[in-house]
C-alpha cells in the first residue's frame, strides 16, 4: 500500500447467535460494506483491511478490500497492533464495523487529509471513540485497551499525540449501537444502498418514533433526554429544537474510563427509579414531559446489571415478553405502557440519534407546510 495514503482498518464481528442479536449482526456488515465503498471512492485511501471472526455475514466487498479472518480469542488492542504489524501500515483510519453509517465521500476525504499533519490522531469522540485516525508506529507506545472506546484517549495520553476532533454532526455521531439505531435509520431513509435495503426487508415498528417527532419542533411541547449526553448534544438542542429539554446528562465516557467494569456508575436518575419502582418513575416522566429518550445502559451499570446483549436489544424494540432479565423486563414493560412515547436505547439515541430524527423532524414540518 502507498506510504502516502492512509489504510481503511474496519473491525467487523458476530454479536451472538439469538435472532436479536443476528439482526444487528446483518445490519451492521451492510452498513460496513457500505462505508468501505464510499471511502475507497474517493481515492483517498490506499485500500482497506476487513478484520473479521468469520461469524458475520457480508458480499458484494469492494475492489481494493483485503479480508483478514480469525477466529482465534479476541483483544481488540492486540488484534489492532497485529494488524498494523501484519499489513507493514503508515496511516490507519480505523473504523468500527457498523459505526458512522452516514459518514460521506468527502468527510472521509477530510479524515485522510488530517493525517498529513504529524503527530495527531483524529476521533468522532474523545471519550467513547468509533473512528480514530493515527500514525500507526503509536500503536506499539500505548497499552492495548479492551475495547475501541478508550483508543483515541490512549494515543493522547499515552502515546502523546495531539487531538484533532471532528466537528459534531449527525453523520460523525450516529452509529449502530443497537436496534433503536436501526429504527431512526428506517425512518429517516438515510444511510447506504446495502443497509438501507436490509433496513426495509426488516419492516421495523417505528409508531413510537413518529410520535416524538411533532414534538421536536413543538413550542408547547417538553421532552426529557436522559444518559451520556455530552456538551456538544445539549448545546445541539438548545440550538436545532423547538421543544424545551429536560436534560439528565449522566455517566458520559462511563466504558472508556472504566466505571462501568469497576462498578462504579452512579445516576440520580436510577437512584429514584430503585425508591420508585417502574410504573411510578414513568409516570412522573410522563408529568415532566410529552416524550423520554433514555440511555438504558446507564441504569443497568448503576445497579450492576449485567444483562445478555440479546436483553438489551429486546428492550430497545420494547419487545419486554422476551427479555429475560427481571428488572430490564418488568422496566420496558412499564415503558411501553407508559402515558407517553418512550424511546429506550444507548449512547446513540441521545447523540447521533436524536440529532438524526430532530433533522427528519424538521424535514417532515417543512413538507407538511408545502
Amino acid at each position: 500500500m502507498a506510504a502516502s495514503r492512509p489504510a481503511l482498518v474496519v473491525f467487523l464481528g458476530g454479536l451472538g447467535d439469538s435472532p436479536v442479536e443476528r439482526l444487528m449482526a446483518r445490519a451492521r456488515a451492510a452498513a460496513a460494506v457500505d462505508s468501505i465503498e464510499v471511502a475507497l471512492a474517493g481515492g483517498r485511501y490506499a485500500g482497506a483491511i476487513l478484520v473479521s471472526d468469520g461469524s458475520a455475514e457480508f458480499s458484494g466487498l469492494p475492489a481494493g478490500v483485503t479480508v483478514c479472518l480469525d477466529s482465534s480469542p479476541f483483544h481488540y488492542g492486540c488484534r489492532l497492533a497485529e494488524t498494523v504489524r501484519t499489513h507493514d501500515l503508515e496511516h490507519v483510519v480505523y473504523l468500527g464495523g457498523g459505526s458512522l453509517p452516514l459518514l460521506g465521500e468527502a468527510d472521509f476525504g477530510s479524515i485522510a487529509n488530517a493525517l498529513s499533519e504529524d503527530g495527531v490522531v483524529v476521533t468522532n469522540n474523545f471519550f467513547s471513540s468509533d473512528l480514530v485516525g493515527f500514525p500507526a508506529e503509536s500503536v506499539a507506545r500505548i497499552r492495548p485497551p479492551e475495547s475501541d472506546n478508550r483508543l483515541a484517549r490512549a494515543l493522547c495520553q499515552e502515546a502523546g499525540l495531539a487531538l484533532r476532533e471532528l466537528p459534531r454532526t449527525v453523520a460523525t455521531q450516529m452509529d449502530i449501537d443497537g436496534p433503536t439505531d436501526l429504527a431512526v435509520l428506517s425512518l429517516t431513509g438515510q444511510g447506504g444502498p446495502r443497509l438501507l435495503e436490509y433496513l426495509s426487508a426488516l419492516e421495523m415498528d417505528v409508531g413510537c418514533y413518529r410520535r416524538v417527532l411533532p414534538l421536536l419542533t413543538d413550542r408547547s411541547a417538553q421532552v426529557t433526554v436522559a444518559g451520556r449526553v455530552g456538551s456538544h448534544a445539549w448545546r445541539y438542542l438548545e440550538s436545532e429544537t423547538a421543544c424545551r429539554v429536560r436534560l439528565f446528562a449522566e455517566e458520559r465516557g462511563m466504558e472508556a474510563d472504566g466505571r462501568a467494569a469497576e462498578g462504579k456508575v452512579r445516576s440520580l436518575l436510577a437512584f429514584y427509579l430503585e425508591q420508585a419502582g417502574p410504573q411510578r418513575f414513568f409516570g412522573a416522566l410522563a408529568e415532566l414531559g410529552d416524550a423520554a429518550l433514555i440511555d438504558t445502559r446507564v441504569l443497568l451499570a448503576h445497579f450492576g446489571i449485567d444483562a445478555q446483549r440479546s436483553d438489551r436489544f429486546l428492550s430497545d424494540l420494547g419487545c419486554w415478553q422476551e427479555i429475560g432479565e427481571p428488572f430490564l423486563r418488568e422496566f420496558t414493560q412499564a415503558a411501553v405502557e407508559a402515558r407517553i412515547p418512550v424511546l429506550l436505547g444507548g449512547h446513540s439515541l441521545v447523540s447521533g440519534g436524536l440529532m438524526a430524527l430532530n433533522e427528519f423532524a424538521w424535514r417532515e414540518k417543512e413538507r407538511d407546510r408545502d
